[in-house]
Formats: C-alpha cells, sequence, structure tokens
C-alpha cells in the first residue's frame, strides 16, 4: 500500500473560480502510478532510476499484468479518472500468480 500526496491544480481553480479543486483533484490513473513511483523512491533517488521506474511501471500496467486499487476502488485502465482529496492510498494487485510450484 502506498499514500500518494496529490498536487492542486492551481491553475484549474483559477480558470473556473471553483474552490472545490482543492478538495478534489481528478487525476488520470496513470499520472497517479507515476506519483506512486516517485513517493515510493523518494526524493533523493537519481532521476535515470525515478524515469526507469515510472516506464517499467507504467509498461506493466498497459500489458495488464496488474491492477490497482484507489480509494477502494478497482481500476485496469490508465486512461481512466479518479477523484482524490489530499492523499490517495493505493495498492497493487498481480493478476497472475508470480511463483511455480
Amino acid at each position: 500500500m502506498i499514500r500518494v500526496p496529490i498536487p492542486i491544480d492551481v491553475g484549474t481553480i483559477a480558470a473556473t473560480e471553483c474552490g472545490v479543486f482543492a478538495c478534489a483533484t481528478p487525476i488520470r490513473v496513470e499520472r497517479l502510478l507515476a506519483l506512486a513511483v516517485l513517493e515510493a523512491l523518494g526524493p533523493r533517488a537519481p532521476q535515470d532510476k525515478r524515469a526507469r521506474a515510472i516506464r517499467t511501471t507504467l509498461a506493466g500496467f498497459f500489458a495488464g499484468l496488474f491492477t490497482i486499487e484507489v480509494d477502494g476502488r478497482i481500476f485496469s485502465d490508465p486512461a481512466a479518472t479518479v477523484v482524490c482529496g489530499n492523499v490517495a492510498t493505493l495498492r497493487f494487485f498481480a493478476q497472475r500468480g508470480t511463483f511455480a510450484a
């Protein structure tokens, strides 16, 4: 389980003049996965390692190797949009077993 802080979209708040976007931010699952990888690696990870980890995670998600649960809802489509508060909780579920008997 990874808890990901969600960035506030100040541009949308200013453009729509609607403060509700400060409390609930719509974000694509693909972007949320990238934020989760960055959160897991930490701020001191080298840039090339962050880029590789994001690329590999997204490739696995696009290939259908795993699904994710975001705040209790399961997603398998990277283009899906989820509305998150300040923090989103992600859980990863493998689609098939990785170990042979």
